[in-house]
């Protein structure tokens, strides 16, 4: 009941604009650098070039989302082609992830689309990859409306499919094809339109795994939760999928030991690398999601 308690909290907070604004102003701090990679482009590439080294393959995001002016929305256009531009011109191993709020879909879907043509642009001038966050439910089908229209001029593009919502599976049989991410989901939801019980959550989880997986597509399952993985590892073997179709993704700064080991095992590994000034929202959901999470904000408030 505690957890709950604490989970709503985070999470309500996690929306506030002023604590966001503030926090802007006051740099990586309660712990959140051990999992936000700093706040410009240069010390993101610094924690790509060490992953790759290590093996790992990584896919940058520019935190930032709910962008209200036009203003704010191209330049965060332009900070994500210039993030794209210098994966590309250091030779690293990284895909792009995108939020649409934060390239104006709350002002205007075109808008919004306009500025999603350009960076698709430049990733497929650059040979690389960009994925759509999904955010809230509010959200959910006119993110999946982007993709659809995306998807007619790029396929170097992707979205997201959270479990948690009761649409996931349908959602799943729609996108067959299509490279998708597949996580629980980390937002605040009606009971009306998303599962609240941890195991029903988790059964839906593997469930979109195993028909995305069996249909061929390429699946991007990304979890810190080892039960699930081991689940994931044994139904590919007795499926005879390839490793080739399928990889596992973390967020950066969790579970590192599991993550090196996936790529001792010869698995690909991805981890999620979010940067940039706009960490609050971001770190927030992740306190919010296991109650374990709120040791690095102590951590971090005591000892930054």
């Amino acid at each position: 009941m505690l957890a709950d308690v604490s989970k709503n909290v985070f999470l309500h907070v996690s929306r506030n604009q002023l604590l966001n604004k503030a926090a802007k102003k006051w740099g990586l701090r309660f712990g959140a650098s051990q999992v936000v990679a700093g706040t410009s482009i240069e010390s993101a590439m610094r924690k790509v070039r060490e992953l790759n080294e290590k093996g790992l393959v990584c896919t940058l995001d520019h935190l930032g989302e709910f962008v209200s002016s036009r203003t704010e929305a191209i330049e965060a256009t332009e900070y994500n082609i210039q993030t794209l531009e210098a994966i590309a011109e250091k030779g690293l191993n990284s895909n792009l992830s995108v939020k649409m709020t934060q390239l104006g879909l709350d002002i205007d879907k075109d808008f919004c689309l306009d500025n999603m043509r350009q960076i698709l642009e430049v990733a497929n001038k650059h040979n690389n990859f960009v994925r759509i966050d999904m955010e809230d439910h509010a959200h959910c089908q006119i993110t999946l409306d982007i993709l659809s229209e995306l998807r007619k001029t790029y396929d170097n593009v992707g979205t997201v499919i959270q479990a948690y919502l009761h649409r996931a599976e349908q959602d799943i049989n729609d996108l067959q094809g299509i490279s998708l991410r597949l996580v629980k989901g980390a937002y605040q939801e009606s009971p009306e339109v998303a599962y609240q019980e941890k195991a029903k959550i988790d059964d839906n989880y593997m469930q979109i795994i195993k028909d995305h997986m069996l249909s061929g597509s390429y699946t991007a399952i990304a979890t810190h939760d080892h039960h699930i993985i081991d689940k994931v590892k044994a139904f590919a073997k007795e499926n005879h999928i390839s490793r080739d179709q399928f990889e596992f993704q973390m967020l950066y700064g969790f579970r590192t030991e599991l993550q090196q080991r996936l790529v001792q095992e010869g698995y690909k590994m991805r981890v999620y690398i979010p940067f940039g000034v706009d960490w609050f929202g971001y770190f927030m959901r992740r306190l919010a999601e296991r109650p374990q999470n709120i040791a690095f904000a102590f951590k971090g408030f005591f000892f930054k």
